[in-house]
């Protein structure tokens, strides 16, 4: 019995040592939103296409992001492209290309699969809305890249530029 009365007393002192240490520390607050968090080099958050250095788009419509993706969540269908108005630097191009948010696990198996570089994760990680309609995001919605920190994000990477003064 005096055992586990010392055991406690043991146990009690290391949570407060912990508690006392955590209020002397300085702590760590953003203002947000005015002050984005930087997220490490390597965070998997929103998804965006690419375009290439014509201002094309890299998406070949291969199809190889939805078929690596473990839930199923991108659907592409592929078209043929228009010689004289090519829309990506390929024979085919992605007509439609959707990426269903709730069902993503953020795993970036599509950004690996691709083989031209034209699906990415970035480090934009506001993704919260109230509509559920908002999370199927269309090929309009990915062709879209903000710079961080440079825009206000409200939902799905629709941005509005921040006025900086």
């Amino acid at each position: 019995m005096l055992q586990a009365v010392f055991n406690g007393a043991k146990n009690l002192l290391i949570g407060m040592g912990v508690t006392f240490r955590n209020m002397v520390s300085k702590p760590t607050t953003f203002s947000y939103p005015e002050v984005k968090r930087i997220m490490p080099e390597r965070y998997r958050g929103r998804h965006f296409l690419n375009r290439d250095e014509n201002g094309l788009e890299k998406c070949i419509g291969c199809s190889l992001c939805s078929i690596n993706c473990p839930v199923g969540c991108i659907h592409v269908v592929a078209a043929e492209n228009d010689p004289d108005h090519p829309v990506s630097p390929g024979e085919r191009y992605a007509e439609v290309y959707e990426i269903n948010l709730l069902r993503c696990i953020y795993c970036g198996f599509c950004e690996e699969a691709c083989p031209v570089d034209a699906v990415v994760l970035r480090e934009h990680y506001e993704l919260a809305d109230y509509d559920r309609k908002q999370y199927i995001a269309t090929k309009e919605d990915l062709l879209v890249y903000p710079e961080p920190n440079e825009f206000r994000v409200n939902f799905l990477g629709n941005t509005s530029v921040v006025n900086k003064k």
